[in-house]
């Protein structure tokens, strides 16, 4: 059973001063949520065992202690994991796209138009 990476849960970003602001309901939810039957039901159905939800009780402490740094100190922190997360797409120019779209796909580039059976 794969365990979640610690990420930003419970972290929002407020919109008019761009600072991030603490919350840790969410990773309480998600905690309460691990001990549902629902869940370890699907937990079991899927992977053939419970889930211990210690990736969750390491959110909510984290997310805790978290709560008890400076402001400045928990930016920082967040901003260095955010750094670190590994990215699902890979941002790039149009012109790069157009090469690598075109590396991908050049195979089914019709240079002619296909013949028809009539």
């Amino acid at each position: 059973m794969e365990e979640e990476k610690k990420g930003e849960v419970g972290v929002k970003s407020s919109t008019s001063s761009g600072a991030r602001r603490l919350s840790c309901t969410k990773c309480f939810d998600m905690l309460w949520f691990c001990y549902s039957p629902f869940h370890q039901m699907q937990q079991y159905y899927r992977y053939g065992e419970f889930d211990n939800c210690f990736a969750k009780w390491n959110d909510l402490f984290d997310c805790l202690s978290l709560k008890t740094k400076k402001a400045s100190e928990v930016e920082e922190i967040l901003i260095a994991r955010e750094k670190e997360k590994k990215r699902i797409w890979t941002h790039r120019t149009v012109e790069e796209a157009s090469e690598h779209w075109l590396k991908m796909y050049q195979h089914m580039l019709y240079t002619k138009p296909p013949e028809s059976d009539s």
